[in-house]
């Protein structure tokens, strides 16, 4: 498809049937030279990081990430940066625990979600002061649910709690 047509920026996801986009990489700059890649992955370690930028990918994103935000680094990407997003951005510390690699990849809004609950909010109550519906509030919960490997808004407390991601006490984001 690249052969055929001319894009400045290609979004390709990480692992796809027929290998990895690290390893298609010759052949896809090959095919579309003046393409600048960016890889989409749910998890990025420091190593596919390296081995991606030295492939000639000019940015990562998360699966996680809300469109907007992969549109926006596209557009970075496009306008000639390179984008070397999640943990690249975070100084590169292996997180000590799931919950803590999780945290990596919640968006603010799923963090905001996070710490509401961590001050006792009910759904209704963040709903209201997302300015969101109840329905998408409660979305935006079962993501951080889904996200932490949890049943109950109670276990998304006591696993972020336990693992030092938000403060029970003042219901405060801890976690970078």
């Amino acid at each position: 498809m690249l052969r055929g047509r001319s894009a400045d920026v290609c979004l390709i996801d990480l692992r796809f049937p027929s290998g990895t986009a690290l390893e298609w990489m010759p052949r896809l700059r090959a095919a579309a030279p003046a393409t600048r890649f960016v890889v989409l992955t749910g998890f990025l370690e420091q190593r596919v990081l390296e081995a991606g930028v030295a492939a000639g990918v000019r940015g990562f994103a998360h699966k996680g990430q809300q469109a907007g935000d992969i549109l926006a680094l596209l557009r970075r990407v496009g306008a000639g940066e390179v984008v070397a997003d999640l943990a690249a951005q975070r100084g590169g510390a292996r997180p000590r625990s799931r919950a803590q690699q999780v945290a990596r990849f919640l968006t603010p809004r799923e963090r905001e979600v996070l710490t509401r609950l961590a001050r006792g909010e009910s759904t209704q109550a963040l709903a209201k002061a997302m300015g969101v519906t109840r329905s998408t509030a409660r979305s935006h919960v079962q993501s951080v649910l889904s996200k932490l490997g949890v049943h109950s808004q109670r276990e998304a407390v006591i696993e972020a709690a336990r693992h030092g991601l938000v403060s029970v006490e003042t219901g405060e984001w801890l976690a970078g």
